[in-house]
């Protein structure tokens, strides 16, 4: 078994012994620093060690999430409303055990050193924003969120649960559960914007895709590992486009259609997925290892892992 550099640190640190990446993927301590992907490979360590905040109203979260100095904000509670509140640099935002934001989301814009963990955002129109929106950004983790709208509107009635665009790097998104929404991920601006977007590096493992229209993930341009991801009943899966460099390993897929497909010359090294009797129609590509450590499980034990651990089941 392998372990990282930053999570042999971070477990000495922390006293805290040795452990596959989805055990470590299940602490719950307002301190954690991503410990698993390009975020860790990129030193990501949020607001630890800065000042803690729990807020309860939309009012108290925008102050919080604001500026540059390290710091803790947790959310307690129900927050409604029609807003999506713009995150500062060097900040954790964590949502405590049975929190949620409705019609709220988070932007993560032109900021750098963001951990988004334990939040539950629903119902986010498009004319406010993404439920979760990382552009222009770098060293950020996404870590047991529950992101959902519904089908029953309109595919643009909202926008994407968790987009991540304009050259972002440094970027994991882990153990999160995406379910009932039209367009779920979308990595990569537009076709155009290769000069850009070609830079980004982001890692989704351990994620629980359900009942999703597209998008799981669309990825534009950039460098993709995706892995131990369990897809159930989605209309697309894996879209590689636009001469993305994808590696996807120990995947699981249960119904649904196009576990993994290209589009405009995109590309994938598929290894070990279990496609769910389906067809991955990918051209092959050339990126055939990530530049960290990390364990796989194999894929007879995904979907009973990211069921039971994939979004907001911590507890701070």
């Amino acid at each position: 078994m392998k372990f990282s550099l930053s999570f042999v640190l971070l477990a000495a640190i922390q006293l805290a012994s040795a452990a596959p990446s989805n055990e470590i993927l299940k602490r719950a301590d307002v301190n954690d620093v991503a410990a698993v992907g390009y975020a860790a490979l990129g030193g990501t360590t949020g607001g630890s060690g800065g000042t803690t905040t729990t807020v309860s109203t939309l009012e108290e979260l925008a102050a919080a999430v604001e500026g540059s100095e390290a710091k803790i904000v947790i959310i307690s509670g129900t927050i409604t409303g029609n807003e999506v509140l713009r995150v500062g640099s060097n900040t954790s935002v964590l949502g405590a055990a049975g929190s949620s934001l409705e019609g709220v989301g988070l932007r993560v814009y032109k900021e750098s050193n963001v951990i988004l963990r334990n939040l539950k955002v629903s119902k986010v129109l498009a004319e406010a924003g993404d439920a979760i929106g990382i552009q222009e950004a770098s060293n950020v983790w996404v870590d047991h969120l529950d992101l959902s709208s519904d089908l029953d509107h309109d595919k643009d009635y909202y926008d994407g649960l968790l987009d991540i665009t304009h050259g972002c790097t440094y970027v994991t998104v882990t153990n999160s559960y995406l379910h009932d929404h039209y367009k779920a991920s979308l990595v990569g601006h537009s076709d155009n914007n290769g000069d850009e977007d070609t830079a980004m590096t982001v890692t989704y493992a351990l994620n629980y895709w359900e009942n999703l229209n597209s998008r799981t993930p669309s990825f534009r341009f950039g460098t993709g590992h995706i892995y131990n991801n369990y897809y159930v009943d989605n209309n697309a899966g894996i879209n590689t486009r636009d001469g993305a460099q994808l590696l996807v390993e120990d995947n699981v897929w249960s119904g649904g259609s196009d576990p993994l497909y290209s589009t405009d010359e995109g590309f994938a090294v598929a290894i070990d997925n279990d496609f769910g009797g389906m067809e991955n129609t990918a051209p092959e590509g050339t990126f055939t290892s990530a530049p960290y450590d990390y364990t796989l499980l194999p894929a007879a034990e995904v979907a009973a892992t990211v069921v039971a651990d994939a979004g907001q089941t911590l507890d701070f």
